[in-house]
């Protein structure tokens, strides 16, 4: 780590996004500082999928590579720990470690994505990212024609059942309380032979997270192979909303087209403002914001 403590940019966050975003601002010579925790969402997952050249690997692997290739760019400084604070200044913003240390920067990204509510029931956290998961892009060709669950309700149940019925048969929708679907949506998952279980589940057995089956209060187990969970997420730093930032109605971090905030010099990228959870997107918007930092430097000195 370098001595200075003054940057063109901090990066908060050394994921695929924020990792992106400093390769696009190493190769235009941008004294960039990225500071990670190292504690990534996809930690438990063992195989990435839907990414050109990847596909297959373990996300460990992906960012390794990713970290040893940004490494290369001699104005690109890592800094091991986690941003706690930071603040608007004259030069731009001031960013405050967890141990005191303190770095500013004249633009800021952050690409700290967002962290899930697992729902705290006997298996689920054990099995979150390998057999209990939230995408069937990502997933879902690796259980095709399995036996296959969805916890959700309403609308959310319905788009992920349309997606899931693509690659297999056997579907189940469990809504953990009374399911909450229109009689339109009723009749579609009735002509789709979707089943409805309205039962709370108290567990999920499984083997080194792999789902074997689900229990119910009522006694009843049901064998399943793989199950889609849409729970709510929080954003996984605080540091966006308390320097001004908006919000989506789905809580993520809005943006342009540009991964521009309404925070003036403020980017984000990645999980924290984006649908589109995986890798090939959060590469993309840390591309983006990267290059489009880098222009706002341009045009603030040229």
């Amino acid at each position: 780590m370098s001595e200075t403590k003054q940057f063109d940019v901090i990066i908060i966050g050394g994921s695929y996004a924020g990792l992106s975003a400093a390769m696009s601002l190493g190769r235009s010579l941008r004294k960039t500082l990225v500071i990670d925790s190292g504690k990534p969402c996809n930690i438990q997952t063992p195989h990435s999928h839907n990414f050109l050249t990847q596909d297959g690997s373990s996300p460990s692997k992906i960012s390794t590579l990713a970290k040893n290739q940004v490494r290369e760019y001699e104005t690109i400084k890592f800094y091991n720990g986690k941003a706690v604070s930071a603040q608007n200044t004259d030069f731009g913003f001031e960013i405050t470690t967890e141990n005191g240390e303190k770095f500013n920067s004249k633009k800021l990204i952050i690409a700290t994505g967002i962290i899930d509510e697992i729902p705290d029931i006997k298996g689920f956290k054990e099995s979150w990212g390998i057999s209990l998961v939230h995408c069937p892009y990502c997933h879902g060709y690796e259980y095709k024609g399995k036996k296959t669950g969805i916890i959700a309700t309403g609308d959310k149940a319905i788009h992920i059942s349309s997606l899931v019925k693509n690659l297999t048969q056997d579907v189940t929708i469990l809504t953990q309380e009374k399911s909450k679907f229109t009689d339109e949506q009723l009749e579609k998952l009735k002509n789709n032979h979707i089943e409805i279980i309205e039962t709370e589940i108290t567990e999920l057995k499984h083997t080194n997270g792999f789902v074997n089956s689900l229990m119910f209060d009522n006694g009843k187990e049901i064998n399943f192979e793989a199950v889609y969970g849409a729970f709510p997420f929080h954003q996984h730093s605080d540091i966006p909303e308390k320097l001004g930032c908006e919000l989506t109605d789905f809580g993520h971090i809005k943006t342009d087209q540009f991964q521009k905030t309404n925070v003036a010099g403020l980017f984000v990228c990645g999980d924290n403002s984006s649908m589109m959870r995986s890798i090939s997107n959060a590469v993309m918007t840390g591309n983006v914001a990267g290059a489009m930092v880098n222009m706002e430097l341009v045009t603030d000195c040229f």
